[in-house]
């Protein structure tokens, strides 16, 4: 098929939950893509359940991409999430620098928080580093929290009014990133529960308003990445592909809703049919 893309996912391994790279890869795989992974932790388990251990992949990663390297391998999108260690943002940007070539897709979700407040582990050093991360991507899609901790803008604040929002997107955007786009943002005008943007191409500022499903779901973020990347690998703009991509998310969460254990995330192989709906 001539729009298979090889994708390259940079993020961390569940045992068990459909969070980061168990909740990408099939959605990925399902849009027709060739979709290969380097994992930066391998995680027991989805943290919601409150007990889970962690192993840094770290030196694992430094010796895959030099056997890549020397293989010869090439990639035509790389997304990276959750990062283990300050030492694999710079082992991250060496290897994009390394794939640069016209058409390479990067997208960074700076994984770091939510909800006002830095994850557990997450230090000020983590925040520095990754400010270093999303200067190498084309779309960086952080949540409203880690929008806040990456400018150092109205930290704590779940609702921004129009000119707030567009404030953190200028600061994001200091940082080099090509766009942006704020996940989990309520409009102080109408109190919607919004996404704010910005298309590097077109130089738009963007807002899309959805409607808000009080449950939550590990790994919803991750999925909202995939969709939005195979959305811009297919030539969509920017704008569209979000919302293609809230759109998949909301009807993914309403359809999982009632699922009692949701620690575990959504069962996304369940629902696979909803891209294509």
């Amino acid at each position: 098929m001539e729009d298979n893309k090889n994708i390259l996912i940079i993020n961390d391994m569940p045992g068990y939950g459909k969070v980061a790279l168990a909740a990408m890869l099939p959605i990925l795989s399902n849009l027709g893509h060739s979709v290969y992974n380097l994992p930066t932790a391998l995680v027991s388990n989805t943290l919601d359940y409150g007990k889970f251990t962690i192993l840094d992949t770290t030196d694992y990663m430094v010796q895959a991409i030099d056997v890549w390297k020397q293989l010869g391998f090439q990639f035509d999108c790389i997304t990276t999430g959750f990062l283990a260690s300050a030492a694999q943002v710079g082992i991250i940007r060496d290897f994009i620098a390394s794939q640069k070539k016209d058409g390479l897709l990067v997208m960074t979700d700076p994984i770091m928080g939510d909800d006002g407040k830095l994850y557990n582990g997450v230090t000020q050093e983590t925040v520095e580093n990754m400010r270093r991360l999303i200067g190498v991507a084309d779309v960086i899609v952080p949540n409203l929290t880690e929008a806040q901790f990456l400018t150092g803008l109205y930290q704590g604040r779940e609702s921004l009014s129009r000119e707030e929002a567009r404030r953190v997107v200028d600061g994001l955007l200091a940082f080099g990133p090509r766009s942006v786009v704020i996940t989990s943002g309520v409009s102080r005008e109408s109190g919607e529960h919004v996404v704010w943007g910005y298309e590097g191409k077109t130089g738009e500022y963007f807002t899309i308003p959805f409607r808000f499903i009080r449950v939550h779901f590990p790994g919803t973020g991750d999925m909202f990445s995939a969709v939005l990347v195979g959305e811009l690998l297919k030539g969509q703009p920017l704008r569209p592909a979000v919302k293609r991509a809230m759109d998949v998310l909301e009807r993914l969460i309403f359809l999982e809703q009632d699922e009692i254990e949701k620690n575990k995330g959504i069962r996304i192989e369940k629902f696979l049919s909803v891209l294509k709906e």
